[in-house]
């Protein structure tokens, strides 16, 4: 026993974090500003941050916001990014992820297991006011994301005017930033459309070879 673990337990822990730790190269179809594509490691951090910020005007609880924010795409280590346009039947991708938590929780203690697993849970399925919560905020997230990354010219950034709607109106916090998010949007939409109608020889060359396709998350 080593201050309140085993060494047992130390070693289950290690072994979770490890394989969390392939999260830092799981990569989303959004970029970032330099035109790089984000990783889902990237994601989960400033949603995170996002959830500490605002958890006092959402009325939340912000260490168990923070807490679903930080895991709620942990499944992702083993399944990668599952792009939301992409067409898939009911229920496919949840099971998918409920698998992978159930493989990259099973060397924890079994408390700190069970934590996870139902913190995942109540995420998925929005069952308390922190879950709705962290919901809307992943979406907004996403969304952010698209309006300031240095996109790829075939990204389809309209796609985010109808992303998330129901998830981003469960608070007039959420809604409001969600109209800010959907005016910028439509600025790099009109943006979009103003440079495909330029001239070629007046279009702006490529400012990162990263920066290839894209499909909205």
């Amino acid at each position: 026993m080593t201050d309140g673990m085993t060494a047992a337990e130390i070693e289950g822990v290690l072994a979770f974090l490890r394989a969390a730790e392939r999260l830092k190269g799981t990569l989303r179809t959004g970029h970032g500003s330099d035109g790089r594509q984000e990783s889902t490691a990237e994601h989960s951090w400033r949603l995170a941050l996002m959830a500490m910020l605002l958890a006092p005007a959402l009325g939340a609880d912000p260490a168990r916001l923070m807490k679903l924010c930080l895991i709620h795409d942990l499944a992702e280590a083993i399944t990668g990014d599952l792009p939301a346009p992409r067409a898939r039947a009911a229920g496919v991708k949840e099971a998918a992820e409920r698998a992978a938590m159930a493989e990259l929780t099973a060397p924890l203690p079994a408390a700190r297991r069970a934590e996870l697993l139902a913190l995942w849970e109540e995420y998925e399925t929005g069952s308390s006011h922190e879950g709705r919560l962290a919901r809307g905020l992943d979406k907004l997230e996403t969304i952010l994301q698209h309006t300031q990354g240095l996109n790829p010219p075939d990204f389809d950034i309209a796609y985010n005017l109808g992303y998330g709607r129901a998830a981003t109106a469960a608070h007039p916090v959420l809604a409001a930033i969600r109209g800010r998010l959907d005016e910028a949007t439509r600025g790099r939409v009109a943006e979009a459309q103003r440079e495909s109608e330029r001239p070629v020889h007046q279009l702006r060359p490529a400012a990162n070879k990263t920066a290839i396709t894209g499909v909205p998350d």
